[in-house]
């Protein structure tokens, strides 16, 4: 398309190229200007633009932005761009797009409003696309098109794939531009907030309870009617039961454990799990109280010596009922059982201990709510 002075991309993954502009420019120009724009896309920088309502007017400040973190590692990967990097606008280096912007703008990101007005249709782009900006041209094909785009999912293994190839092949640590190292933790160690992984985990596991099924002759089968001499059992669904191992040895973190709580309680009431199914074992390095409780919140604490959460696994499975799910709450300094337990177990994590350095299992869910 002349639409584009040189050569842009949309949020889809897909290159308009002015063919004027391509054939009278060199093979290193054009590839530079590829990988250019790759790293926009990979960088999600139209998604991350609309996060911070970049408008038609403020779209340049934020290129000059997302082009210096681009600028920076082509760079370290000594690919002769064109582009200017942060030290040549006399700014730190290393800093993500958005701290740029902010300073270029001179506007807390936040405070700038999109102007609601469409840009010029006809006008050429000399500008990277809507891959950079988040804002749609004239020229861009519909999302979904014969010429294939590439979605949101496809995006992010993509994006995967790369950053674990920069991994292998980065080098030594501290050689890689800050924003780029940082995308690179983001992409293959993303950091979810606990509380969320916490409740997903409990979820799966009464989820996991729910599942298991028992014949019941309380009510007659559907199937009935295909016999008439034998009476056939329904089937019914188990209520799940609910052990909540705790931790009471000294190292605990009260905070951090009544938010685990907290936690824990909302999403038992979400799943339809009475309090009356639900009961607590205060452990250190023997149990010394079980009970029911009327909220997770009211759970006794008591003990306070060593650790041994598999003493408190072993006596939850013995409980009658047994529990289906067993939820533990502990800072992790303890062993726990050679052989995976007849029940699904979440461990949550809350003392001061980075979990890489705890012993684990590998039945075993772990959270670290830290």
């Amino acid at each position: 398309t002349e639409r584009v002075a040189t050569l842009t991309v949309d949020e889809h993954w897909r290159l308009y190229v002015n063919p004027a502009w391509l054939a009278e420019t060199d093979v290193e120009t054009v590839a530079a200007r590829l990988v250019h724009l790759v790293w926009h896309l990979l960088a999600d920088h139209g998604d991350r633009a609309r996060d911070l309502d970049v408008s038609h007017d403020s779209a340049s400040a934020w290129q000059r932005a997302a082009d210096a973190t681009v600028a920076e590692l082509l760079e370290h990967a000594r690919i002769r761009s064109g582009l200017i990097t942060p030290g040549g606008y006399g700014w730190d280096r290393g800093r993500s797009a958005e701290e740029y912007y902010a300073r270029t703008s001179g506007l807390p990101a936040r405070v700038l409003q999109p102007d609601r007005d469409a840009a010029d249709p006809e006008a050429v782009d000399t500008s990277c696309g809507s891959g950079c900006d988040g804002h749609a041209r004239g020229y861009d094909l519909p999302p979904l098109d014969e010429l294939g785009s590439v979605d949101q999912h496809d995006a992010e293994q993509i994006r995967r794939r790369v950053a674990i190839e920069w991994r292998q092949h980065a080098g030594r640590p501290g050689t890689v531009p800050g924003e780029w190292a940082r995308w690179v933790e983001q992409i293959l160690e993303p950091k979810v907030p606990w509380q969320q992984v916490l409740a997903s985990a409990v979820r799966r596991g009464v989820a996991w309870a729910y599942g298991h099924t028992d014949y019941t002759y309380s009510r007659v089968s559907r199937r009935q009617s295909a016999t008439r001499s034998v009476i056939l059992p329904a089937l019914r669904r188990q209520v799940p039961e609910v052990a909540i191992v705790l931790d009471t040895s000294g190292s605990m973190d009260d905070g951090l454990l009544a938010q685990a709580l907290a936690e824990i309680d909302g999403v038992l009431k979400s799943q339809g799990v009475a309090d009356n199914r639900v009961t607590t074992l205060a452990v250190d390095c023997a149990v010394h109280d079980i009970r029911r409780v009327t909220r997770v919140s009211d759970v006794p604490m008591g003990g306070g010596g060593g650790t041994d959460m598999g003493v408190g696994i072993n006596a939850a499975l013995a409980l009658k009922p047994r529990p289906q799910l067993i939820i533990v709450l502990t800072d992790g300094e303890t062993p726990w059982p050679a052989t995976p337990p007849a029940a699904s177990v979440v461990a949550a994590l809350v003392g001061r201990i980075p979990k890489s350095d705890l012993p684990s299992a590998d039945w075993l869910v772990v959270i670290d709510c830290a």
